[in-house]
């Protein structure tokens, strides 16, 4: 809002809303409310044992005191970032505006009507890799959906979420509990910062082979993704240094960075490769 990227005539705080914080035992699953803190996810015992991916990259986001006020809902429903878009009014007036905000332009990708501003929440990748379901409330009711389903690829119109509609609830299933899980983040500084890419694995063997695992990126697309192809690479497998090798080319090429940060594409994308590599690895030790 300082930076006149949002003008809205009220804001309201939800902080207060008890019901819509809390981590539960839901059945066969577990239950988070949209407005329990990073910090609470960070350091949550029934999450740590058996959904350790997402504590993990609740432990990356920002800093601590940010993580006391920051909320996973909030991490889910996080705007897309531009080096165009981010910017100071004074900033963005002097280039001409861009295509996610008073402009007709992309200044990542000239003569194209897409907005490839960069999705760079934390979580998202560790609850796409968990399989997540998340519930929406409006006026007229609840609905429910694969978090999968919720984000759109468009850097401008990123979610399918309604003017009138609130994220209230994270659900994750028995089926996704226990396995080991590993969140491998990309930043300028080693704190603080927002990922400029990111990979969340997690994996579940038996007999020491891959019975199951899934790989999803963030930060360097329009929205948090699952590799494709990645579980049936790894299923079956023994997990070696080949293997992660083919998993990290395979998550390079879902990877579509382009000049919405500082640091360049090429980069980005090979550190993808790298750091899926690194976490296939870590994941199968656990």
């Amino acid at each position: 809002m300082r930076q006149k990227l949002f003008e809205p005539q009220y804001v309201l705080d939800i902080r207060r809303i008890a019901e819509l914080k809390g981590i539960r035992q839901q059945g066969s699953g577990v239950e988070i409310g949209a407005l329990t803190s990073l910090t609470s996810i960070e350091h949550s015992d029934l999450l740590r044992r058996r959904y350790p991916v997402l504590t993990e990259a609740a432990a990356t986001v920002a800093s601590p005191l940010l993580r006391n006020m920051g909320t996973i809902g909030g991490n889910i429903c996080l705007d897309t970032r531009c080096l165009w878009y981010n910017q100071s009014l004074t900033w963005r007036k002097g280039c001409g505006f861009c295509i996610k905000k008073d402009g007709n332009l992309c200044h990542v990708a000239p003569g194209g009507s897409k907005c490839w501003a960069a999705f760079s929440g934390d979580t998202p990748p560790a609850l796409l890799c968990l399989n997540a379901e998340i519930e929406i409330a409006s006026a007229s009711g609840l609905r429910r959906l694969p978090l999968r389903d919720f984000y759109t690829g468009d850097g401008i119109a990123y979610r399918n979420l309604q003017p009138d509609e609130l994220v209230t609830r994270v659900f994750l299933p028995e089926s996704s509990a226990d396995y080991k899980g590993c969140y491998r983040k990309l930043r300028v500084r080693g704190s603080i910062d927002y990922p400029l890419a990111g990979i969340a694995v997690v994996i579940k063997r038996s007999n020491g082979h891959v019975e199951h695992g899934r790989v999803a990126i963030t930060a360097v697309n329009p929205a948090p993704l699952l590799v494709k192809g990645a579980s049936e690479l790894l299923a079956g497998k023994i997990v070696d240094e080949a293997l992660a090798n083919a998993v990290g080319d395979l998550a390079a090429k879902t990877a579509k960075p382009l000049t919405t940060s500082a640091l360049t594409p090429e980069y980005r994308r090979e550190m993808i490769r790298l750091f899926t590599k690194r976490a296939v690895l870590a994941a199968a030790e656990n």
